[in-house]
């Protein structure tokens, strides 16, 4: 046992110093596996913090979110959108009335249009909404209070702020009882929306105005009269499991409320939350197999790299190899030193790459925004991947070494 440790602290002695004797060609040869570990924690820092982002952001939607639009129709046998939407405040009260699993309702008109407020305007996005949108979005206010549905039928001039409005027009704050001026019409602010942030598609969701639906076509398009129609029908299930449900009654009664037949398409369309959320998770996945593979070949070109260095490095060390041989040291003596060399090169640039790695993705999200999340399974799959390589790669110049005639070796210039 005693001999087996001495030779084992041997091997591992002759094998760094082997290392240690070519500093620049070691540091060379483990730059490939230091950019490919390094690569690979980007990648999955990365992909995880926007994974995370947009779940997130779409948890930000509100609570068993469903959106109804205007769909597309069938015109001289093409499919076309006309941009005329089909769908009425009546659709949203029968929604509410005769569909079991629709918890809340809210009817939405949008449009767009500066807001001033003394000599201080802001361009922004105008939200006409009924009293049930704070509760579909789980939007909670943040100061004042939410208009009602006395206000709604009387299209009233009221709205509330979202976060970034009321910061640019209120800086110094008070924004709840002011007058703004909406397309030159006067609205008094109810109320201040807590901040939301961005949605999935990188939109500030705080630069925005609500006010009633009824107000928009009425007081800010003149709509009022003319065009009994609305642009999104805003759904709320009564729980997540019941989403899918909801879809299929309000489907059933927009088609027995438009007239339909069997075989008529749809003259409306709707997306849930479960919806945007798997489409973004397979963006995501998609997106992060791409980058992983990017990875991998780093990896693959690093243990290239060592192979290619540890043959020259049999080559060069021919004589000494016969030599050792020579004295008593057995094959695999001569095996154990090459593969340990190869394994130590391979570990070691994993460790520089995990701290290159982490270091990079904390600058990214320092410097540019990004959000990126650091694991520690994904620093340990590279980390260990990175020894994988070292051995597979590693292995067949130990092997050519062992293998080699002690007296052929002697002999060799």
């Amino acid at each position: 046992m005693r001999v087996m440790l001495v030779r084992t602290a041997n091997i591992v002695k002759v094998g760094l110093k082997a290392i240690l004797r070519n500093k620049m060609r070691s540091s060379l040869t483990m730059l490939g596996i230091i950019i490919g570990v390094a690569c690979v924690i980007v990648v999955v820092a990365v992909a995880s913090g926007a994974s995370t982002a947009i779940q997130a952001s779409i948890t930000s939607l509100g609570t068993n979110f469903i959106m109804v639009f205007p769909g597309a129709v069938t015109q001289s046998g093409a499919r076309i959108f006309t941009g005329q939407s089909g769908l009425s405040p009546g659709d949203a009260e029968a929604i509410r009335a005769e569909c079991p699993s629709v918890a809340y309702v809210s009817p939405g008109e949008r449009t767009s249009g500066q807001v001033v407020a003394g000599e201080t305007n802001w361009g922004t996005q105008i939200q006409g909404v009924g009293v049930d949108w704070p509760l579909i979005r789980a939007w909670n206010l943040e100061e004042g209070s939410w208009f009602s549905e006395a206000d709604v039928k009387g299209a009233a001039k009221v709205c509330i702020l979202g976060r970034t409005v009321a910061d640019s027009l209120f800086p110094r704050g008070g924004a709840v009882g002011e007058i703004v001026r909406i397309r030159n019409v006067p609205f008094r602010v109810l109320g201040v929306l807590e901040k939301k942030g961005s949605s999935t598609m990188g939109q500030d969701q705080d630069d925005t105005v609500a006010t009633p639906y009824t107000t928009v076509m009425k007081r800010l398009q003149g709509h009022w009269g003319h065009r009994d129609r609305v642009d999104v029908i805003y759904v709320s299930a009564v729980s997540a499991d019941r989403v899918a449900l909801a879809q299929r009654e309000i489907e059933a009664l927009l088609r027995q409320r438009h007239k339909l037949g069997p075989d008529q398409e749809n003259t409306f369309m709707m997306r849930s939350q479960e919806e945007i959320a798997s489409m973004a998770a397979e963006n995501s996945r998609t997106l992060s197999w791409l980058l992983g593979i990017v990875g991998a070949v780093s990896l693959l070109v690093g243990g290239i790299g060592i192979m290619n260095i540890m043959l020259v490095s049999v080559t060069e060390r021919t004589r000494e190899i016969g030599l050792r041989m020579a004295i008593g040291a057995k094959g695999r003596h001569v095996l154990a030193q090459f593969l340990l060399e190869a394994v130590v090169l391979s570990v070691l640039g994993g460790a520089i790459g995990m701290l290159l790695g982490s270091g990079v993705s904390w600058f990214i999200a320092d410097r540019l925004g990004w959000p990126v999340q650091v694991g520690a399974t994904s620093a340990a799959i590279a980390f260990g991947f990175s020894s994988l390589v070292g051995i597979f790669f590693g292995y067949y110049p130990a092997r050519k070494a062992s293998r080699l005639d002690p007296i052929e070796a002697l002999r060799y210039e």
